[in-house]
C-alpha cells in the first residue's frame, strides 16, 4: 500500500495546515515520465480478466499516477520544496451483489490479478451480511477515449528555481505593502487517471490543478495586536498560465476596495495589496453588531455555497450514509419529494457540474466511467436534485449517475464526491457598483476566512478576509471583528439581488475532506456577487463579562 503522510505547513494566517502528501519522493525530472497507454490497457485486462473467472459479476479498474509538488516560502526564504509520486492500481468488483475493493502497488500481472482475486473474496464475504444487492445504473460503454485539462504551460516543466523566485518576489512586496512577515506557496498536482470496466470503457485522463495561497501579517508591537488578510487568487484547473497575469483578467472590487483576478493571476500585485490590508486592519473599526444587508464576493461566497449547499445536497448524507465526518443533512428526502421546499429566494439557483472550464472539478469523466455533466440541484429557489453515484441513482428515480465518483489515490475506494456547486449570475444588468447605491446600511465582504456549521448543514457563522462598510449607497471604512450568523434556508431565502454574468467567476477548495478514513477532493463554486438582506452579524472581538 501506498505512503500516506502529511505535510505541516505553520504560519499566523494559516495556523496549521495538515497537507496530504501521497507517495515516495521523487526528483523533479521524474515528473515527466508517463505510464504509456497501451501498457496500462494491458494490466486492466489483467484485472478484470482474474476478477470475472474469481467471480465477479462486474469490476472496475483505476490505474494511478499521482503527482504533486509543493512549494513553501516564508518572507525571504524557501522553506520546503517537495516532489512526490505515488503509482499503483485499484480495483472494485460486485461479486454476490456485494462490493469488494483491493489496491496494490505491485504493478505487474501477478501483482494486479491477485490483487482483482482478493476484491472478490471480499465482495463475497460481504454478501454474507449484505441486506439488499447493489444497484449501478447504466453506463453507456465509450471504449478507449482520453481526456486532458487544456493547459498553455505545463507546471512540471517550469523550474523550481523560477517558481520559488516569483513566490519571494511576493512575499518582498508584501513586506514593502506594510506586512511585517509574510508565507507563500504553491501546489502543484498533476493526476494521470486510467479508468476500465467490464462495461467495455477504456478512459485515460491527464489532470492538472494549482493553487497559490499566500498570507500577509501585520503587527502593532505596542500592542502585540496582529492581522492577516489571504490572498484573493483563486485554485484552479489550470497549467502554469495562471500565474503569468494579463490586464484583462483584472476586476476591480465594489469601490475599488481590491483588484480582484479570473482567468491569471498577479500573485506579486495582491501580496503587496495584502500587506497593505493587514497594516490597515490594525486600527480599521470594530463593527456594530446588529443586522445587515450584506454584498458578498463571489472570493467569499463559494465558501458559504459549498458548505450550505455542496456538502447537504451530497446524497449519502441526506441518506445518512455519511455522518462520522462532518454530519449528515437537513435537506432529508421529503423535502425534495414535496417539490415545493423553498431552499432559497426565486432568484437562487444552483447548478452542479463537472465541466466548466478552468474549474477544480473539470474532468472528461468521473472514477466509475460515467461522462460528466450539467444537472440543477436548486431552481428558482425549490430543491429539485441531489448529487449521485451509480448505486445511489435507483434512490432518487434516476436512470443514470450524476458523474460525481471519485477516490483521491489509487489506494482508496471512490464514493460520491461534491462536484463544482456553482451559483448562477443574475438575469437582470447589475454590477457590483450599481449594487452598492440600493444599499442603506450593508458591509461589503471580499475574501473568505473562518467558518462554523452544525452536524446537518444548517445553523452557521462566517468570516472573511476584507470588510466595508456601506452606508447610504456608498462604500465607507474599512471594518474588522465581522462575522455574520444564521441558518441555511433563512440566508438563502434572504438572496434579494444578484450581479449578471459579466462579475461571475469561481472560488474553491482544494483539500476537501470525507470520509473514514478521510480522503481529500477539491471543488470549485462559482457565483456572481450577491445581496443579502437583514443578515445577523457578531462582532468576534466581543467578550462575556
Amino acid at each position: 500500500m501506498e505512503r500516506r503522510t502529511f505535510l505541516n505547513i505553520s504560519g499566523l494566517a494559516f495556523g496549521s495546515m495538515l497537507v496530504p502528501v501521497f507517495g515516495r519522493a521523487i526528483a523533479a525530472e521524474e515528473l515527466l515520465n508517463p505510464m504509456a497507454v497501451t501498457a496500462k490497457k494491458a494490466l486492466a485486462d489483467v484485472a478484470m480478466n482474474a476478477a470475472t473467472k474469481a467471480g465477479a459479476s462486474y469490476c472496475d479498474v483505476r490505474i494511478g499516477r499521482y503527482l504533486n509538488q509543493y512549494i513553501t516560502t516564508r518572507d525571504l526564504n524557501v522553506e520546503s520544496v517537495t516532489n512526490t509520486e505515488s503509482a499503483g492500481v485499484g480495483v472494485r468488483v460486485i461479486a454476490g451483489g456485494a462490493y469488494g475493493f483491493a489496491a496494490t502497488s505491485d504493478m505487474t500481472p501477478d501483482g494486479i490479478a491477485g490483487a482483482a482475486r482478493q476484491a472478490v473474496a471480499i465482495a463475497k464475504a460481504n454478501a454474507k451480511l449484505q441486506s439488499e444487492p447493489v444497484q449501478l445504473a447504466p453506463v453507456k460503454s465509450v471504449g478507449e477515449v482520453s481526456w486532458a485539462t487544456p493547459v498553455k504551460k505545463d507546471w512540471r516543466t517550469v523550474p523550481i528555481k523560477e517558481k520559488a523566485e516569483l513566490l519571494i518576489a511576493a512575499n518582498k512586496a508584501g513586506m514593502d505593502g506594510g506586512a511585517n512577515f509574510m508565507q507563500s506557496m504553491l501546489f502543484q498536482v498533476n493526476q494521470q487517471k486510467y479508468f476500465a470496466s467490464t462495461d467495455g470503457s477504456y478512459i485515460d485522463q491527464d489532470i492538472q490543478r494549482l493553487w497559490a495561497p499566500l498570507s500577509a501579517t501585520a503587527v502593532d508591537k505596542a500592542s502585540g495586536k496582529f492581522r492577516s488578510r489571504g490572498g484573493l487568487s483563486n485554485p484552479v484547473g489550470m497549467g502554469y498560465e495562471y500565474l503569468e497575469p494579463k490586464p484583462e483578467h483584472k476586476i476591480k472590487a465594489a469601490g475599488g476596495v481590491a483588484t480582484l483576478y479570473t482567468g491569471s493571476y498577479d500573485i506579486v500585485e495582491d501580496a503587496r495589496a495584502a500587506g497593505r490590508d493587514a497594516k490597515r486592519k490594525l486600527t480599521a473599526k470594530s463593527v456594530a453588531p446588529g443586522k445587515y444587508d450584506l454584498m458578498l464576493s463571489p472570493e467569499h461566497l463559494w465558501l458559504t455555497i459549498h458548505e450550505s449547499v455542496g456538502h447537504p445536497t451530497e446524497l449519502d448524507r441526506v441518506l445518512g450514509y455519511e455522518a462520522n465526518y462532518a454530519g449528515t443533512s437537513f435537506a432529508t428526502l421529503d423535502k425534495w419529494q414535496s417539490k415545493n421546499f423553498k431552499y432559497g429566494s426565486p432568484l437562487v439557483n444552483i447548478v452542479a457540474d463537472k465541466t466548466t472550464p478552468g474549474s477544480l472539478g473539470a474532468v472528461g469523466y468521473d472514477d466509475e466511467g460515467v461522462k460528466c455533466k450539467r444537472w440543477d440541484i436548486i431552481k428558482d429557489g425549490i430543491l429539485v436534485s441531489y448529487q449521485a453515484t451509480r448505486d445511489q441513482a435507483h434512490i432518487i428515480g434516476k436512470t443514470e449517475s450524476d458523474g460525481c465518483s471519485y477516490a483521491d489515490s489509487w489506494s482508496n475506494v471512490q464514493f460520491q464526491r461534491m462536484p463544482n456547486v456553482s451559483l448562477q449570475a443574475g438575469a437582470k444588468k447589475l454590477t457590483p457598483d450599481e449594487m452598492v447605491k440600493d444599499i442603506k446600511k450593508g458591509i461589503y465582504i471580499v475574501g473568505d476566512g473562518s467558518f462554523s456549521i452544525d452536524q446537518q448543514r444548517y445553523n452557521f457563522q462566517f468570516g472573511g478576509q476584507l470588510f466595508y462598510e456601506i452606508k447610504d449607497g456608498k462604500i465607507g471604512q474599512m471594518l474588522e471583528d465581522v462575522a455574520y450568523q444564521s441558518n441555511t434556508q433563512d440566508f438563502w431565502n434572504a438572496c434579494t439581488a444578484l450581479c449578471d454574468e459579466r462579475d461571475w467567476r469561481m472560488g474553491g477548495s482544494f483539500f476537501d475532506g470525507k470520509g473514514q478514513p478521510p480522503q481529500v477532493s477539491i471543488v470549485s463554486h462559482g457565483s456572481s456577487t450577491a445581496r443579502f438582506n437583514g443578515i445577523n452579524v457578531i462582532n468576534t472581538a466581543r467578550k462575556i463579562g
